[in-house]
């Protein structure tokens, strides 16, 4: 029951993200285009961080990083961000039942890698990360999450910074 009720949260969340991020992007044409690997959906990024403290490429060419654009197209930024929220929740999931595992290593770097590629991109980016950490260290009922859950965490959101 808790579960769905935070798969429904999530999904609120995801769709005002969309609306949100169309709407902060504008409709002008972009400088860069968004690879077309970050377009694959959560699944995409999952299965990509499973090479995660290392080097995570998307369709093993694309870091995380380079998902987040300069003038990034409105549809193009709430697919990313949907994807990348999706994955975030999904890991987030997984971590919390098991802190300490890979789970809590992929979600940091997740993280660590948006942040990373947020950085020169003028803003724009700047409520698809806050969701993001907002989706990554979600607790139900705000208990406080385990201290290994964030240790490893940490460990990852480090990795993804530094090749994300």
């Amino acid at each position: 029951m808790q579960n769905a009720a935070m798969v429904r949260a999530l999904l609120a969340t995801a769709t005002s993200l969309a609306v949100l991020l169309v709407v902060a992007s504008g409709c002008g044409a972009a400088d860069d285009d968004t690879p077309v690997a970050c377009l694959d959906g959560p699944g995409a990024y999952i299965g990509a961080l499973g090479n995660a403290p290392g080097e995570v490429r998307l369709s093993g060419e694309v870091p995380i990083s380079d998902c987040l654009v300069v003038n990034q197209g409105g549809g193009e930024l709430a697919t990313v961000g949907i994807s990348m929220v999706g994955a975030a929740t999904q890991l987030n999931d997984e971590a919390r039942t098991n802190p300490g595992d890979a789970a809590n290593l992929q979600l940091g770097y997740l993280l660590g890698a948006a942040e990373q590629g947020a950085e020169g991109t003028n803003g724009i980016h700047v409520e698809l990360i806050r969701r993001l950490r907002a989706a990554a260290l979600y607790s139900p009922d705000g208990r406080p999450l385990p201290p290994k859950f964030l240790r490893v965490y940490r460990r990852g959101l480090d990795a993804g910074r530094t090749t994300g």
